[in-house]
């Protein structure tokens, strides 16, 4: 079975600043990856290119076998139409660390908008979906709620439904819980864990160590835009081969 994302040597600078060297990297079907690393990684933005936020200066990237940030015909490439790019995203949900919900719109409304404004969903099949997913994350007794009448976490886990109505391949996660207080975590983190045993390939950048090593198949360690080290969370958390990624997680565990 072909890999649900494969980034093939890509590279991203921002200037004169390199922020991605050479990064391959390969997602299964139903994985949970988790990238770690300090400030300045590079794991944001290797979120943003697969999700073609960002622009990559070199390598490919391709999310369920199709090409992300080009489209390939006869053996030759061509960029993609900004149609053509937004069909490929709307395959693709990202939860950022802020909520980015619309202030003027009820719970609901912020869920069910997209799959009427991307998808073409009438109305009513757009609320029974939001209806749905807004239960399935815990919240189905808000949905006229505004989101100044919320707590972070619900505000965090209204984003997840919203990104959850596009019914994408693959779920992006940033920090979801860095703007949290701390004993909002939890709800969201219980959440995510949720989708990971319904089986949806995840990649998520954290800090939060319990929740990487308990519902991670697979962690990163960046640093300076290099992957310096993979493996199991058991591997990773108890016997780390990089000198870099047993400092780093000295500090944080």
């Amino acid at each position: 079975m072909p890999a649900m994302v494969r980034v093939e040597k890509v590279s991203k600078a921002y200037g004169s600043l390199p922020v991605l060297r050479d990064v391959s990297l390969e997602v299964n079907a139903g994985e949970v990856v988790v990238l770690i690393g300090g400030s300045g990684s590079g794991k944001t933005t290797l979120l943003r290119c697969i999700n073609r936020l960002e622009t990559v200066d070199a390598g490919r990237i391709w999310v369920d076998g199709v090409r992300i940030g080009a489209t390939e015909v006869n053996g030759h490439e061509r960029p993609e139409t900004e149609a053509e790019l937004n069909d490929k995203r709307s395959r693709i949900g990202m939860v950022f660390q802020r909520f980015n919900l619309f202030s003027h719109m009820t719970a609901l409304q912020n869920v069910a908008l997209a799959p009427v404004m991307v998808q073409k969903m009438n109305s009513t099949d757009a609320d029974a979906l939001a209806r749905r997913l807004l239960q399935k994350v815990g919240l189905g007794d808000k949905l006229g709620a505004y989101p100044s009448r919320l707590s972070g976490g619900q505000q965090q886990r209204i984003g997840i439904a919203r990104a959850l109505a596009m019914n994408p391949k693959l779920m992006l996660f940033d920090e979801p819980t860095s703007a949290l207080d701390p004993e909002l975590v939890g709800e969201v983190l219980d959440t995510m864990r949720k989708l990971s045993e319904e089986g949806m390939t995840m990649i998520v950048v954290t800090h939060v160590m319990g929740f990487a090593r308990e519902v991670g198949d697979r962690i990163l360690f960046l640093e300076k835009g290099v992957i310096l080290e993979q493996g199991t969370p058991e591997e990773m958390f108890t016997r780390p081969q990089n000198p870099r990624t047993r400092e780093f997680l000295s500090k944080v565990l």
